[in-house]
Order: C-alpha cells, then sequence, then structure tokens
C-alpha cells in the first residue's frame, strides 16, 4: 500500500466497548503524533457505527487499523473473527482503506501504562481501551517505520 499522509484511526474492538487512538502519518512513513482519543462505551451497533462516523469526519483519516487478537501462539479464535467481521464492516460502510494489526498483549500493556501513571483501578478502567488502541496504533507505526529504513 502507498504512504499516504494523514490521520490513521485504531481502533480496539470489544463486545462492550470500543477504544480509539488517533495518529498522524507523515512522509516517508514517518509518525507525527498519537494518542489514545476516546471509548465508544455503546454496545448498540447503530450507536457504534455513528460514533464511528462522527470521529471519520471529524479526523478524515487516510487509514483504519482494527486490533487483530490472537492465541499466544498466533492462532485465531472467536474474538479474531468478531474483529475481521468490524474491519469489514468499517471497509464496506467508510470505504477507507482498513488494515489489521495484531494485538496481542495491547491490554496487558495498556493496563501496566496506566498503572504506572498512578491511575486507580476504577480510572484505569475508563482509559483502558483507549489506551489498548494507542499501543495498537503506535505498533503500527513502529513496523511501518522499521520497513521504511530497512527498505
Amino acid at each position: 500500500m502507498p504512504e499516504a499522509e494523514g490521520s490513521v484511526l485504531a481502533f480496539d474492538f470489544g463486545t462492550k466497548r470500543i477504544g480509539v487512538a488517533v495518529g498522524t502519518q507523515l512522509a516517508a512513513g514517518r509518525l507525527g503524533s498519537a494518542r489514545a482519543l476516546t471509548t465508544i462505551a455503546d454496545e448498540a451497533n447503530d450507536a457504534r457505527f455513528a460514533a464511528i462516523a462522527g470521529l471519520i469526519a471529524e479526523w478524515q483519516p487516510v487509514l483504519l487499523l482494527v486490533g487483530r487478537p490472537l492465541h499466544e501462539d498466533g492462532t485465531s479464535h472467536e474474538m479474531t473473527a468478531r474483529c475481521e467481521r468490524f474491519a469489514n464492516r468499517l471497509r464496506g460502510r467508510f470505504r477507507l482503506p482498513v488494515e489489521d494489526v495484531d494485538e496481542r498483549y495491547s491490554s496487558l500493556a495498556a493496563d501496566a501504562e496506566l498503572r504506572q501513571r498512578g491511575l486507580s483501578w476504577q480510572q484505569r478502567k475508563a482509559e483502558l481501551d483507549a489506551e489498548a488502541a494507542l499501543i495498537i496504533l503506535q505498533s503500527w507505526f513502529d513496523a511501518h517505520a522499521h520497513k521504511q529504513a530497512t527498505a
């Protein structure tokens, strides 16, 4: 895929919540900025996609990323298929490129980061999904930067 300059939205999909992060892809694959954005805490698909449509209208992303959960050994499980369906729905509704990103351990890493910042369990729970989306986004940027450096 050619490198496009602009916003990138990353999603940590869950059955109860979807974490969202935003970053900026600069020319030559360089990362401009990335941050946890929000958590969509509605379980109804219509409400979820309405919230996502609002974020897409606001940020005008050139790419969407969806975390792809896998077992430790890299094999798929039930949530893998759900995330793939979510990615396909994003692709179909918004006509934007969508890539999946291995998200193994993203929630654990997010919780550790929030704990290190001194947040209580209640505070961590409120921010966990958006922070996991940030980790997914950062891992994609890191992988792309490595690919560019070795190309």
